[in-house]
């Protein structure tokens, strides 16, 4: 079997070791307990196997290493183990140690058996064993191959149509029930760095290998995939952070974005606790045992294993919402239903080719919150979110997701949303301010649920296809929410262009080149090893998370292509776009070559799928457009009149800034009420500026009332301070690092740089107040500034 070296985890790319081309997990059953005080969440998991695209082949990993050194191998259970299965649940069995990790591994046949390759990494695994699914009465009646009817029940389970679906989730939830096969050994297993290694002693390929799989496991409490740490009441919780490894230290699974599968968990956590999951439906707990209740999530769309997600915390729900947001009325059947959808994908209940679903403006929604933000979120989130889900209706149509959750997660959390099936995730750092900052994330992350979720990246370096298009498609919902006129929404777009692409510029600058290529593997995009193995270029490096090359170049190129053609027509073939290709992934030329089929008159301009990889996806240059299109966006009125503010100030920073002299001079100086964009803009303008006086910093602060202002507008002020050596906002920049962890990371390095003692007495007094909750990413990136 092929091996790989030990992979430096804040250098080196990702390993995708899954074998997914041998054998594919269709579905997974968990059967976990979420232990508070040891921090730690233990049980089972049951994985639905089939047979893969290579299975007439033995095939290994790419990523797998070798089994021949029992040592390596388990062969006992942990006397010490957490796993403690809970009343009616299935107990993992003691027994003496040759029959838990297998016996006789280096046979000399071991080199012909087929292995099962799970992605997995920081977790504790006791036990592996092949279920016994015959057991199963309702399977009674099946008709099956009797030469392997274990193997037949399962196949005929899994290939079961959508429309049974209720069926085949209780018929999933039995099997898993089931006890092992008796009187055979356990299964053989053997962990490494990135994978789980499972095998059946004297089976040679994927047909003869098990279809029902079931791990006994526990998490880690430094797990990379979960992240244990206490809400902003200073109360305990656990939620899932989504990258750079996904979930596989949550559950042993399959991590290439093409294993495709549905799942259902049981959760067991204390009373005074809610499990928020991305599941499709809205659980409600049930007893368990003694002081636990018991939270069942399920879904039926077949997607990765890294979208899902799961929070465990003592939230309160913000304000009461109704369920039910379609109008009776509008309800039409499917066939009086505009018939632009087509479904391509594999067979699971889907929403678009539902009638009701179609006119379905808002979908059903909640938002949940540490009881210190539970007003905030009731007053700005719970009111924002109807008005961002009709906007995003209105120009994409079919909500793909039944429902949709919020959670306000706790300041450690590092980024200002993440999206996932029925849950978005969103910093408390949108909380503060005006609306603008809350409403335009809130857009960015519904606008996940068409372009990141429904419709995924084949090959997770194309990160542009998801985020790229929810920055666009951000500014076109939050328009429509704001109601603006054609002029006032242009303005608006123009205002943010200018801010991204002096965001764009700077980084492209202060970063290494090869953490800029939106499509780092050029012609091998979405290629993999026989087995299926790949890596992830970049995927482990700690800064690449608070880039935003992705984001903001695939978003210039999207304005630069709905340039080519006008918004409207383009907004248009977006949904038509979806209506194809809802359910499946893509790569970066199947969206541009359908637009180029559909706008024909690119090509005579000389817009071709080469040219945009050349200019766009493959180089990391600024590409020619956005050089031009910056002196449009700098004449914008707009602009213009933030232009004439920061003349104003810096004159009266030169004069001196003090009353007496501006009284002789003349009338008092009339600053003029700005945008929160605006303000933005004002500040990166003036932090141009050499110098500025102590006074003037004290008047831009009391005019805008700066500590007040949203994040965006608080992180460019800090900068000012710092760069200015302005001490009496010192307060406001540690304030800032505390509480907007997920915007403040580079702020330590600026208070580094110019070896002000006081200043670096700042970034390290914050970092240890907030080292022990920060993200590990961004605890590693200011660590190596400061230490």
């Amino acid at each position: 079997m092929e091996s790989i070296p030990d992979l430096d985890p804040n250098k080196d790319d990702l390993p995708l070791c899954a074998n997914t081309n041998h054998m594919l997990v269709r579905h997974y059953v968990l059967d976990l307990a979420v232990h508070i005080q040891r921090k730690v969440i233990a049980g089972s998991i049951v994985l639905f196997l089939e047979p893969g695209l290579a299975s007439s082949k033995q095939g290994e990993s790419g990523c797998a290493s070798n089994m021949q050194d029992q040592s390596q191998v388990s062969t006992k259970h942990d006397v010490n183990s957490p796993i403690t299965p809970e009343h009616n649940k299935l107990i993992p069995p003691e027994g003496p140690p040759y029959l838990i990790g297998g016996m006789d591994v280096g046979s000399e046949d071991e080199s012909e058996e087929f292995t099962l390759v799970l992605d997995c990494c920081d977790l504790v695994v006791s036990r592996v064993e092949e279920l016994d699914v015959t057991t199963v009465l309702e399977f009674k009646k099946l008709d099956v191959d009797q030469r392997d009817v274990n193997a037949g029940l399962v196949q005929r389970l899994v290939s079961m149509p959508s429309s049974c679906w209720k069926t085949q989730h209780e018929l999933y939830l039995q099997c898993s029930r089931s006890s092992n096969i008796i009187n055979t050994q356990p299964l053989q297993f053997h962990m490494d760095k990135w994978s789980l290694q499972i095998r059946k002693k004297g089976v040679r390929t994927p047909h003869d290998f098990p279809c029902a799989v079931r791990i006994w496991y526990e998490t880690k409490p430094t797990g990379g995939s979960v992240r244990w740490t206490k809400d902003q009441d200073g109360r305990c919780c656990v939620y899932t952070m989504g990258s750079p490894i996904n979930n596989r230290a949550l559950f042993p699974c399959q991590e290439p974005p093409v294993a495709m599968s549905t799942w259902q968990a049981c959760v067991r956590a204390p009373c005074d606790f809610t499990v928020l999951m991305s599941g499709e439906n809205q659980a409600f707990p049930e007893p368990a045992e003694t002081g636990f209740q018991q939270w069942d999530y399920y879904v039926t769309m077949p997607m990765p294993a890294s979208t899902f997600t799961i929070a465990v915390g003592q939230w309160l729900e913000a304000g009461v919402k109704g369920t039910k947001y379609v109008d009776d009325k509008l309800s039409l059947p499917l066939d009086s239903v505009d018939q632009e959808y087509i479904c391509s994908h594999m067979d699971y209940p889907c929403r678009f080719m539902d009638g009701t679903a179609r006119v379905q403006t808002v979908i059903p929604h909640r938002v949940f919150t540490p009881s210190c933000h539970l007003q905030k979120a009731q007053d700005m989130v719970l009111p924002l979110l109807p008005l961002c889900l009709t906007a995003a209706h209105s120009v994409l149509g079919v909500h793909p997701f039944l429902r949709l959750d919020v959670l306000i997660v706790p300041s450690g959390f590092s980024s200002l949303g993440m999206a996932s099936p029925h849950i978005v995730f969103l910093s408390q750092s949108v909380l503060t301010g005006e609306r603008n900052l809350c409403g335009a994330r809130l857009c960015h992350e519904i606008a996940h649920s068409w372009f990141g979720l429904a419709i995924g990246a084949r090959d997770w370096t194309e990160e542009w296809i998801s985020e790229g298009f929810a920055t666009y498609l951000e500014d076109v919902l939050w328009s429509h929410v704001q109601k603006l006129g054609y002029r006032e929404a242009e303005e608006q777009r123009q205002l943010k262009a200018l801010l991204r692409w002096r965001r764009l510029s700077d980084e492209l600058q202060n970063s290494e080149e090869e953490l800029q290529v939106l499509r780092p593997n050029k012609e091998n995009t979405g290629e993999v090893s026989e087995s299926g193995a790949s890596v992830v270029k970049h995927a482990l490096n700690p800064e690449k998370p608070f880039m935003q090359v992705h984001y903001l170049k695939g978003y210039f190129l999207l304005k630069f292509l709905a340039d080519q053609v006008g918004e409207e027509k383009f907004l248009h073939f977006f949904k038509v776009f979806v209506g194809k290709f809802h359910g499946q992934l893509i790569l970066s030329q199947d969206f541009l070559q359908m637009l180029l089929d559909t706008f024909p008159a690119m090509s005579s301009r000389g817009i071709t799928l080469e040219t945009i990889f050349s200019d766009w996806l493959d180089t990391p240059e600024m590409p020619e457009w956005l050089r031009d299109e910056r002196s449009e966006w700098l004449r914008t009125p707009a602009v213009q009149e933030v232009k004439g503010e920061v003349a104003k100030w810096i004159h009266f920073s030169g004069s001196g800034g003090k009353g007496s002299k501006r009284k002789r001079a003349g009338p008092k100086v009339n600053f003029k009420e700005l945008s929160p964009e605006q303000l933005v803009l004002l500040l990166e303008f003036l932090l141009e500026e050499p110098n500025l006086s102590a006074s003037t910093l004290r008047l831009l602060q009391s005019t805008y009332n700066l500590q007040a202002q949203d994040a965006e507008v608080k992180h460019r002020w800090c900068e000012l301070a710092v760069k200015h050596k302005h001490t009496a906002a010192y307060r406001d920049v540690e304030l800032f690092l505390i509480h907007d962890q997920a915007m403040g990371v580079y702020l330590y390095g600026e208070l580094m740089v110019q070896e002000d003692a006081r200043q670096q007495a700042l970034a390290r007094r914050c970092l240890s107040i907030i080292k022990d909750d920060m993200d590990q990413s961004a605890r590693t990136v200011v660590e190596e500034m400061i230490l």
